[in-house]
């Protein structure tokens, strides 16, 4: 029997084409610009830029991000998108009054500090907004960084609202100086460019792929086998994934900004999932760096 195609799967069918448009829609009906791939571009210049002064310069850097991690096995990434020149309906299987955690991490080459979970003075799970985020900052991040040479470390994060209020910039400027990349930052950070997120191309996944396997009944139990998955990740992988960045700026710059190819195919499979009992298509991830 045949079936006609889901709209995705006619997006994704020609998601790789026409990037050079001059409007692109993700799947949730973000628009992306021209003016991204220019940003994009000109990211991806400066930063090589650098590499080539001091080559280890990709190494230096703590990329961040957050992710939401729900009790029931849903994970929610924002930031991965599928790119398609057409707008899309979306339809996503979410629960209605959801337990999540919300789960902050900064991963680079020497390791990953975190993961740190956002929580109210109760010690209660909460989202984040800009005074948990700097909380989180001066109680958590700062503290960590003692062990670190911080004059070497470059800090980015993504153009999420609560990270780029004054204040915020303000604080990690008191820390990083120039040493920021970040929307309102000394470098700016290209918007949409999860593509060139660690935490998003690698880490999520990874994490998901093993911390439901004995399907945990409570947060705490989530958490805990949250924070386990994350201190057992090994060296090795985290400088396969960070080598692996380099590559994707040449992508970038070579496709004049275009998104990679393989966040449509990470989504595809992400959609998949609810569609083949939610099978665990990150596994595929977890196969990939085990074998480092």
């Amino acid at each position: 029997m045949t079936t006609k195609p889901h709209p995705h799967e006619r997006n994704l069918e020609n998601g790789s084409k026409g990037m050079d448009c001059q409007v692109i829609y993700s799947q949730f009906g973000l628009a992306i610009h021209q003016n991204d791939h220019q940003a994009r571009r000109r990211f991806v210049e400066w930063a090589q830029n650098e590499i080539a002064v001091v080559p280890d310069f990709h190494m230096r850097i703590l990329i961040s991000d957050e992710a939401h991690f729900w009790l029931n096995g849903y994970v929610n990434k924002q930031n991965c998108r599928i790119w398609s020149e057409a707008n899309p309906q979306v339809y996503v299987e979410t629960p209605l009054y959801p337990e999540k955690l919300t789960v902050w991490c900064a991963l680079w080459a020497g390791g990953i500090i975190g993961p740190y979970f956002f929580k109210n003075d109760e010690g209660h799970n909460v989202t984040v907004n800009g005074d948990r985020y700097r909380a989180m900052i001066t109680n958590f991040f700062i503290p960590e960084l003692n062990n670190h040479d911080v004059q070497e470390l470059w800090f980015q994060q993504d153009g999420a609202t609560c990270h780029t209020a004054r204040a915020t910039i303000d604080l990690l400027k008191d820390t990083f100086g120039d040493r920021l990349i970040s929307r309102f930052g000394p470098v700016n950070w290209p918007p949409r460019s999860c593509d060139l997120i660690p935490l998003d191309y690698f880490l999520w996944g990874y994490v998901k792929s093993l911390v439901y396997a004995d399907k945990p009944q409570t947060l705490d139990h989530l958490e805990d086998n949250i924070r386990r998955v994350i201190a057992d990740i090994r060296p090795q992988m985290l400088e396969k994934v960070i080598e692996n960045w380099t590559s994707r700026l040449d992508y970038i710059r070579a496709s004049r900004g275009s998104p990679m190819p393989e966040i449509i195919f990470k989504m595809q499979c992400h959609k998949i999932i609810y569609r083949i009992k939610k099978i665990h298509v990150n596994r595929i991830i977890h196969r990939y760096f085990i074998a480092i």
